[in-house]
């Protein structure tokens, strides 16, 4: 199993990126794929999720109509679009994967996740 993540740089306030995440070796249909970040010195956080059994996507309040999670099954890939970037949003991102009966009501937990990438940093800086 395999979780690669990639699409991290520096970034202006105000600006866009797209952080892609590959997996491997498990079938996508049953998992819930979140990101999480974690900045220095801050626990990690929650940002975004997508259960692929239904589709459903979830965001937390401080990244709510700024980022976008979207799926493609025949890539293996998930994508998180952030737009309207913070120097706030700075942080490492990481994907993981949890089978999507054990997230459901835990979608920010770090719990249910089995499986983690190595993480992307993103820096938003002027």
């Amino acid at each position: 199993v395999q979780l690669v993540e990639s699409g991290g740089g520096l970034v202006q306030p105000g600006g866009s990126r797209t952080l892609s995440c590959v997996t491997s070796g498990f079938k996508l249909d049953l998992y819930t794929i979140a990101w999480f970040r974690q900045a220095p010195g801050k626990e990690r956080e929650g940002v975004s999720c997508i259960n692929f059994s239904d589709e459903t996507t979830h965001y937390a309040e401080s990244v709510k109509g700024r980022f976008t999670i979207s799926g493609d099954n025949a890539k293996n890939t998930v994508y998180l679009q952030m737009s309207r970037l913070k120097p706030e949003d700075t942080a490492v991102y990481y994907c993981a994967a949890g089978p999507w009966l054990l997230v459901a009501g835990n979608e920010y937990s770090a719990d249910p996740y089995d499986y983690w990438g190595q993480g992307t940093q993103v820096t938003v800086s002027s």
